[in-house]
């Protein structure tokens, strides 16, 4: 019922909770605290859910919890728990960088969540703070090993960055062998906070399957999942799973069944796009559902055929990915 000008049916709401982090990444972070979003623009967690119904009732059915860090926010388990209220908890996620989530994780799988995924760029803590800008790689690992002990199902993403990935390569391969967790590069995206992106800084799918193939042997490409932003391979030497996303140098827009939600209640109907809806106003002001429905699908409808990321006439989005939602 969210189908846009190209045909293509949009499933997938992701669902960001706060612009805050406790991280400094590079890629996505200002080294210094920026300005936040006041928690009053912020959407409540019942207006989050008043918009995920109507969503789901025009075919939306798979929920990802995204920030900033969604972990940072309150009670984040409540929102869980209510969004397991709405549709089928397997269907829902979570997108963390794991510092907070082994204290959090017996609250969160009580409330029904089954799905994380966990970014990490790097397995040594020196390369892990220059990356961060703080230290916590321990902390992320205990969570990763807690989460798939609670019978979580996990997922590792790593940033695909020139000059720094690349030394990481090898150490996930053999992660992903031993651990049997899928590891997943995503190409370094025009989401900075600090505006420093190139597209000379991408890191592409290519070269790290070439890397990766030099190290552990072929990898096996693995049939894609509709609307799935991955290309998995498997490392036929070891069986782990490295999945490429190459959201810059290959664009999938013509699979693209996303949607988004920005905590301070703007639609995004495209992750390089702009704003295409306030969602807040609507709920603040006494709209009802069908208004509420009519804006999603008239977002939807303006989706453009590709985000134009590689393309020489590419506008950088107006805002960094933390105030976005991953």
């Amino acid at each position: 019922m969210l189908v846009d000008g190209f045909g293509r049916r949009h499933t997938s709401l992701r669902i960001s909770v706060t612009d805050r982090c406790n991280l400094r990444c590079t890629y996505c972070m200002p080294a210094v605290t920026p300005k936040y979003q006041a928690k009053s623009l912020l959407l409540t967690y019942e207006e989050i859910i008043r918009f995920t119904r109507v969503a789901v009732d025009l075919g939306v059915d798979d929920v990802r919890v995204t920030g900033g860090e969604p972990l940072v926010r309150a009670d984040l388990d409540h929102l869980i728990a209510m969004l397991a209220q709405v549709l089928d908890p397997s269907r829902i996620s979570l997108t963390t960088n794991g510092v907070l989530l082994l204290q959090q994780l017996p609250r969160l799988t009580e409330a029904g969540l089954r799905s994380v995924n966990v970014s990490l760029d790097a397995l040594d803590e020196s390369s892990f703070e220059h990356s961060t800008r703080r230290r916590g790689l321990s902390m992320v690992l205990d969570s990763i090993h807690a989460a798939v002990d609670a019978g979580m199902k996990v997922k590792v993403n790593a940033i695909a960055k020139r000059d720094f990935t690349e030394s990481q390569l090898a150490a996930f391969g053999h992660f992903a062998n031993r651990t049997k967790l899928p590891v997943r590069f995503i190409e370094y995206m025009p989401l900075d906070a600090d505006g420093n992106w190139d597209p000379a800084n991408v890191l592409s799918g290519s070269e790290i399957l070439r890397r990766l193939s030099e190290h552990f042997g072929p990898l096996r490409p693995l049939p894609r999942r509709e609307g799935a932003p991955a290309v998995d391979y498997k490392i036929e030497s070891g069986g782990g799973t490295i999945g490429i996303v190459a959201s810059v140098t290959e664009p999938f827009c013509q699979a693209c069944n996303r949607i988004r939600l920005t905590a301070d209640g703007k639609i995004r109907n495209c992750l390089f796009g702009d704003d295409s809806g306030d969602v807040r106003s609507l709920l603040r002001s006494g709209a009802n559902d069908q208004a509420i429905a009519d804006l999603l699908k008239s977002a939807v409808a303006a989706k453009k055929r590709g985000h134009g990321s590689d393309d020489l006439v590419f506008v950088r989005p107006s805002r960094p990915m933390y105030s976005i939602g991953g």
